[in-house]
């Protein structure tokens, strides 16, 4: 027998030999730490992360020991849990299976997110009035993540279901350790120098402990976010996760793939709108157009649009009589003004000097032609003229006699 084959064992040998060592060594024990993680499945059980600065442990509640806490476990509490080691074999990982929990108050990190979410909001950073709406057809949108990460394969995926006309440009970034903090402040920066321009931006990573997701709640990429110029969408985490870039950005998605649904239009919804839209438009045409046959023919069963001519001969009559009691009003005025005229003549002429003429009398005048009536109008040797019913005499003034009264 080899030196490989006298040593030889299986997995679930070496797991039940380290099992056994770990378990054996450890009794009950008090563990200090920070929660983080909680999960309440529908079982009444607790799972959640027991950490500190440097390490963490998975930790588990059994639902009795979980129906005895007197307040639930929450994220970000400093508390002190009371239990035993013990190796879970299915999955080869170790936890504290805890029976007693002790709350001390806040941890450090959640200590820490507070007061620089107190200290932004105080700034405005998170101010409503601040936000940007985002496009609604935008032709090309930026996606700052690790181009390796489940990530961005769920926010593709999600793309692709619902809208196709959008470029997608993914800036590479890192979202998690210590290097992450300055990698995403120069994506942000440099998502602004893009050509053509990006229409929205997208911080899309996957869920994860406070601890992963602690560079979206550091300062300088809170601050990044909020200074960004593009409509942007913080796809952090899952839905339970919250961190100070969601606040920051115009708009929240729960996770990357509810980003892909905030910020790209719905294609089978728009589909299904134009499709309504084109329905009622052509139930809308089909009766505009029922409507006007019906009018139209109704119009046609009238008298005027069969008989057209009619209604010109009507009018040729009209104007016929008009023209004739036109003519009739006309000669009768002129009728009228002639026995007027005549009427005048005959008295005009019963009054006029020189119808007197023609009784043998006649009329002496200067020779001015102005009508004599007094002889000191006169002088003797002065020319006269006399108008007789027919013709003139001129003579002179030889003497003057005044009549004597």
């Amino acid at each position: 027998m080899s030196e490989t084959e006298g040593n030889l064992v299986s997995v679930s040998e070496l797991t039940g030999h380290i099992k056994a060592i770990l378990e054996g060594t450890f009794p009950s024990i008090w563990v200090s730490g920070e929660v983080s993680d909680v999960v309440r499945p529908r079982s009444g059980h607790v799972y959640f992360t027991l950490k500190d600065a440097q390490s963490q442990i998975r930790g588990v509640m059994w639902r009795t020991a979980a129906a005895r806490l007197k307040e639930p476990l929450k994220d970000g509490q400093s508390v002190q849990c009371f239990g035993d080691v013990e190796v879970y074999a299915p999955r080869g990982t170790y936890q504290l299976v805890v029976r007693k929990v002790q709350t001390q108050g806040v941890g450090g990190l959640q200590a820490a997110f507070q007061r620089l979410q107190a200290k932004l909001n105080e700034e405005g950073i998170f101010d409503a009035e601040r936000k940007k709406p985002l496009p609604s057809f935008p032709r090309r949108i930026g996606v700052i993540t690790s181009p390796s990460g489940a990530a961005i394969q769920d926010f593709l995926k999600a793309a692709s279901h619902r809208w196709r006309g959008t470029e997608i440009v993914i800036i590479p970034s890192l979202v998690q350790g210590n290097e992450a903090v300055e990698r995403i402040v120069h994506a942000i920066v440099s998502a602004h120098n893009y050509r053509p321009k990006l229409d929205a931006l997208v911080l899309a990573r996957g869920g994860g402990s406070l601890e992963d997701l602690w560079c979206f709640n550091d300062e300088a990429v809170v601050r990044a976010v909020a200074a960004c110029t593009i409509p942007t969408v913080s796809a952090i985490g899952h839905e339970i996760d919250v961190t100070l870039c969601d606040l920051a950005a115009d708009v929240r998605a729960l996770t990357p793939t509810d980003g892909a649904t905030k910020v790209l239009p719905n294609g089978e919804s728009l589909r299904r709108n134009v499709q309504n839209l084109g329905q009622r438009m052509r139930r809308q045409a089909t009766q505009m157009l029922e409507s006007r046959r019906i009018q139209l023919e109704s119009i046609a069963t009238r008298t005027v649009l069969k008989r057209p001519h009619d209604i010109v001969h009507d009018r040729c009559r009209v104007l016929d009589d008009l023209d004739a009691r036109a003519r009739r009003a006309i000669f009768s005025k002129i009728k009228l003004g002639r026995a007027q005229l005549a009427s005048s003549a005959a008295a005009l002429s019963a009054l006029s000097p020189l119808q007197v003429l023609t009784r043998g009398y006649s009329v002496t005048l200067t020779d001015a032609g102005k009508a004599i009536q007094d002889v000191s109008q006169v002088e003797p040797g002065q020319a006269i003229r006399t108008r007789l019913h027919r013709g003139e005499i001129w003579s002179v003034v030889e003497r003057l006699e005044e009549e004597q009264d």
